[in-house]
């Protein structure tokens, strides 16, 4: 059977000025999986992170964590940012420590672990993510790039069950796009469940286990890729297009080039092989 690690009920949420950014949303994100989800900026993507990571509080519905309903004391909270953690878009809103080994520390000197075992996480997660060289370095003079490995590396090294990732690839080259998306491959061999928003509707058709669409505070459409990419509509509903591959593919089979019960590929390299 499988298990949720994550999981949102009937969440509704409006901000201050009244904007509704979460309305009646339901969502289970399963233990060890690769969600990748979807939407036009406004949907209601980094508004779910936060209450997954409970920065944010919901008006109605309740967020659970592995099956318990999440409670907003210290205490609690603490805990469930220890094994729930979110890299943001921008880099420079998670970087505050003067040199990157301080900042990537702060999180497991915050968990109460001995100087020994934070100096070995640190280290841990900057030779992981490729910046052990920069540990002297201060995060304010370094590239944008290296900011966001910076981010990642603080979230690891507080051990985390599950990660979130809001937009990881807005800015990067596709050098280093590709790098960080063979990371969370790493990672997500190691049991950790990665969870990422993306307008990249070829890196969530090629990448996920499963697919979640946004619009408007709910879901309106969830599902395996091959599925949910066949589906125009629904992309049509979203403002997303189909995925350069699943194109291909269709042309292909409409010209007879291939037949129609060929599974669709899931990667370049498999579309080739039918070829």
């Amino acid at each position: 059977m499988s298990s949720s690690i994550l999981e949102a009920e009937d969440i509704i949420f409006s901000y201050p000025d009244g904007t509704k950014a979460l309305d009646g949303l339901s969502i289970s994100i399963e233990d060890g999986k690769k969600v990748a989800i979807l939407g036009a900026n406004g949907a209601g993507k980094s508004t779910l992170f936060l209450h997954f990571n409970g920065i944010l509080q919901p008006d109605q519905g309740s967020i659970k964590f592995k099956g318990e309903t999440v409670k907003y004391n210290k205490r609690a909270l603490k805990e469930l940012r220890k094994n729930v953690g979110i890299v943001f878009q921008d880099p420079d809103m998670q970087l505050f420590s003067s040199s990157v080994f301080q900042e990537i520390s702060f999180g497991p000197l915050n968990l109460g672990l001995s100087e020994e075992e934070v100096r070995a996480r640190v280290n841990e997660a900057m030779e992981v993510t490729g910046i052990t060289e920069l540990k002297d370095r201060p995060t304010h003079l370094l590239s944008y790039g290296q900011k966001k490995r910076i981010s990642i590396a603080d979230i690891l090294a507080m051990k985390p069950q599950a990660i979130i990732f809001d937009e990881p690839t807005v800015w990067l080259d596709p050098r280093h796009s590709n790098e960080i998306i063979d990371f969370f491959d790493e990672i997500n061999n190691q049991g950790i469940t990665v969870i990422l928003s993306t307008h990249d509707v070829n890196l969530a058709y090629s990448w996920a286990d499963y697919v979640y669409i946004f619009a408007e505070g709910k879901i309106i459409g969830e599902g395996i890729p091959s599925d949910i990419f066949q589906d125009k509509e629904l992309l049509m509903n979203a403002d997303l297009t189909q995925p350069w591959i699943v194109e291909v593919y269709n042309e292909l089979v409409q010209k007879n080039i291939l037949a129609s019960d060929f599974p669709i590929p899931n990667s370049k390299r498999e579309l080739f092989s039918l070829l």
